[in-house]
This record gives C-alpha cells, sequence and structure tokens, in this order.
C-alpha cells in the first residue's frame, strides 16, 4: 500500500525549519508591539461576498480561481481566506473598533489559502505576518508600516534592503490614467502575450507588472501614474517621500509596482533584497482608503503590508542567516529502573517546576548505565543526574559533567538552585 502523503502545494515545516519560524513570529511580534500595533486573530473561513466585494472580482485571486470556497448546504458560500486585509477590515467594523481612539493599528499571524502553482518560497498554504493602520489619512502611516516591513527584514539580518514604491492614485485620478494606458496598451495589442491581452480587458494595471517575455521594452514608453495625480495624491505621495529621505531610507520609484488587488489607493511598495535569487522582492502592501466602503463599513482609511513567513526562511537561508539555537534541555535524568526510575521522573518534574529544562532516560527494562551516557552525550547536555540505589536511600543525585569537571553528589533539594547558579542549565 502506497503510503499518503501530504497534498500538493502544502507543506510540512519540520523542526529545523521551525526554528526559523519561530524567530521570525517572536520577532515580528516584538516589533509590532514596540510599534504600538495589537494583535487580532479573525477566521481562517469567510463569507465569499467578503474578498468579492472587498478585493474585487476582477483581481486575480477571482479570476484564476484561486479561492478555496465551499458551498454550504444552506446556500451561504464560504471561502478559507486568501488574504488578511479584508477580513482584518471586516472585524475592525463587526467588533465596533470604530469607536477606539483612532487610529487602531493590528497585526495578525497565521495561514493564507490560495490554489495557486506552488513554487519558492509560496504554497497553496501559506503564513503570513500582516500589520495594518486603520482610520488615518496621515501618510506618516504609510511610512509606519514600511518602516516596520523594512525593520523587521533588518532585525532578521537581510542585507541589501530597499523599497520600491508607487502611488496608484484614488477615484478622482485613477479612471483618466487608466483610460491612457489601456489606449497605450491596445495600441500594441498584437504584442502582448495571451494572457496580459486577457488582463488588458479587465484590468490594465496588471499588465504593468507582466512577467512575459519582451514587455520591459513594451512598457518602456507606457504613461506613468504618477503624471496623472491629483493634487491630494500628488502632496500624499511628495510627503511619503520626503518623510523616507529625511529617514536616510532608499527607495525606487517603480511605475510598474501594482498590487494584484483591487482596493488599492495611493501608496503602494514592496522591500526588496539582494542575494536572494530571481524573486528580489519579500514583502509588499500599501494604501486602502475605500475597502471598509465597499464591505459596508463607513469611509475608513486604511494602510498595512503582508510578509510570508515561508518566503522570509528561504530569503534568510539564501542569504545564509541561521536563527539562534533553539534552547535545549542541558540535564538528563539517569536511572536503573524500580524505585530509581519513579525517583528520577519525580526529579524532573520537580525541575521542570523550578525552571529548569530536563530529559528523561526512557526505558520500559532496565538499561545499562553506558547506554544512558550514550543518550546523554547524543543531546549534548551539560550535565547527566544519575540516581542509583544508594542515591535513592540518602536523598541525594549523582552529578557527572560531559563538558569537563569533577563528578559529585547533592542533596536532591539542593539540585534546583545549583543549576540555577549555573549559565544555559535553566532552559
Amino acid at each position: 500500500m502506497t503510503a499518503i502523503q501530504r497534498p500538493k502545494g502544502m507543506q510540512d515545516v519540520l523542526p529545523d525549519d521551525r526554528r526559523y519560524w519561530d524567530w521570525i513570529i517572536a520577532t515580528g511580534t516584538r516589533m509590532a508591539q514596540q510599534y504600538g500595533f495589537q494583535r487580532l486573530d479573525v477566521p481562517v473561513l469567510e463569507f465569499t461576498h467578503l474578498f468579492a466585494r472587498g478585493m474585487g472580482e476582477a483581481s486575480d485571486v477571482f479570476v484564476q480561481k484561486e479561492m478555496y470556497t465551499i458551498e454550504e448546504p444552506d446556500g451561504e458560500s464560504i471561502t478559507l481566506r486568501p488574504e488578511f486585509t479584508a477580513g482584518l477590515v471586516r472585524a475592525y467594523i463587526e467588533n465596533g473598533l470604530t469607536n477606539w481612539p483612532q487610529p487602531v493599528k493590528l497585526f495578525t499571524i497565521g495561514p493564507i489559502f490560495r490554489r495557486e502553482r506552488p513554487q519558492a518560497g509560496r504554497y497553496r498554504q501559506h503564513s503570513q505576518f500582516d500589520a495594518e493602520i486603520l482610520g488615518e489619512t496621515d501618510p506618516a502611516a504609510d511610512l509606519e508600516v514600511m518602516m516596520l516591513a523594512m525593520n523587521l527584514y533588518r532585525a532578521l539580518g537581510y542585507k541589501g534592503l530597499t523599497f520600491q514604491l508607487n502611488s496608484t492614485g484614488c477615484p478622482a485620478c485613477k479612471p483618466l490614467y487608466m483610460e491612457q494606458l489601456k489606449s497605450y496598451l491596445a495600441a500594441q495589442a498584437g504584442r502582448l502575450a495571451p494572457i496580459d491581452q486577457e488582463r488588458l480587458s479587465r484590468n490594465p494595471l496588471r499588465v504593468l507588472d507582466s512577467k512575459e517575455p519582451g514587455m520591459d521594452a513594451l512598457l518602456l514608453k507606457a504613461p506613468h501614474i504618477i503624471d496623472y495625480l491629483c493634487a491630494d495624491c500628488a502632496d500624499h505621495f511628495r510627503e511619503l517621500r520626503a518623510m523616507l529621505e529625511a529617514l536616510g531610507q532608499s527607495y525606487t520609484i517603480n511605475f510598474r509596482l501594482v498590487r494584484g488587488i483591487d482596493y488599492y489607493t495611493k501608496t503602494v511598495f514592496e522591500v526588496w533584497a539582494e542575494g536572494i535569487g530571481a524573486q528580489a522582492a519579500v514583502c509588499g502592501g500599501g494604501r486602502y482608503d475605500g475597502l471598509a466602503e465597499a464591505i459596508g463599513g463607513p469611509p475608513t482609511p486604511g494602510v498595512g503590508f503582508g510578509s510570508g513567513i515561508e518566503r522570509i526562511v528561504l530569503g534568510l537561508q539564501e542569504q545564509g542567516i541561521a536563527p539562534p539555537p533553539a534552547p535545549q534541555p542541558q540535564v538528563m535524568l539517569l536511572h536503573f529502573g524500580g524505585k530509581t526510575k519513579t525517583a528520577a521522573v519525580k526529579l524532573t518534574y520537580q525541575l521542570r517546576q523550578a525552571g529548569i529544562g530536563a530529559r528523561l532516560a526512557f526505558a520500559r527494562e532496565k538499561r545499562s548505565l553506558k547506554s544512558q551516557m550514550r543518550e546523554a552525550n547524543k543531546y549534548a547536555v551539560r550535565y547527566a543526574l544519575i540516581l542509583g540505589e544508594s542515591e535513592v536511600e540518602w536523598g541525594m543525585v549523582t552529578v557527572r559533567p560531559l563538558q569537563g569537571g569533577d563528578q559529585l553528589e547533592l542533596p536532591q533539594a539542593e539540585l534546583a538552585a545549583w543549576l540555577n547558579e549555573r549559565a544555559g542549565t535553566g532552559t
């Protein structure tokens, strides 16, 4: 019988990789809290129309049928979330966060689901670190989420980081630009790949993001949206750039930078890194001032970003960056079965209650001390704690250092204090 395997596009996060995950999540959580963000978790399942109205039915997620959708017996349609922002805005409205002091800064971490072609760092189930600021139009809020993203990658050790930056305008100025772009692309339609011809008919902005051969040259003379921005969007973009320059942050205005979701307005950005292969972008985000209204809420400006944890791990590995060593127990309890095993079990749990990491030598039958010492060495513990019959009778324990030093005996009641005095044994 063939062993069952995981579905295509899913992954198992093994302990060696989990060390990266734990480090990334801990670093991101600490930094988000330093910036004043609070964690809010939303359901994995939402009503499908939240994403239809929020992300836009012309977005790639809908057009390419990337969502995992379930039709319920009562006729309702629910979907595994393909992104976080729409759900966070829904939660902000539904739970009365509109009545909190504004802006509200939220972050979350968890899996999202898209039925897309699996590739390096991208899976059909992948996890994101996501941060949003709701209720603020100030471009300093855009700067804040951008710098949270940038400084997260810096804290993890990424090198060669820079921003890619663009403005997508707003409902007042974007339509005119879209007309000009569509006119330019229509004149070049014969040179467009089939996928870009399809994008031209439903969302011309997506053609700017094309990776098809020959598109770099074709788009050289395409109109740039910053030449069509209204006064409000132009001022917003100018002030954001001025603040980036005041902070000494490197950025490149990239007129081809667009996002695959319809709700973006004004600022869009990505963080790029050197030395991580063909996919230089490590995260992206932007402003979405019309999203709350699109899903039935009050007018609420917002800005945020999402960063795939798998993509961060891949980039760290490609840049040769390893996470800090995972803490491991530095003591192991050895015994000879019978009452010595019972005593070892009790002492193991007493040490753990005292905050000391401890391993217990497992054995259904009596094991030789030599065998147990080999196991202790395999785990690279600092001390083997040996409980024989005489130690149990007198309430003692034999402490054998495995990294140099003399063996000694200690009263079991004094063992925790003795270990806590020695660095590296409390984990």
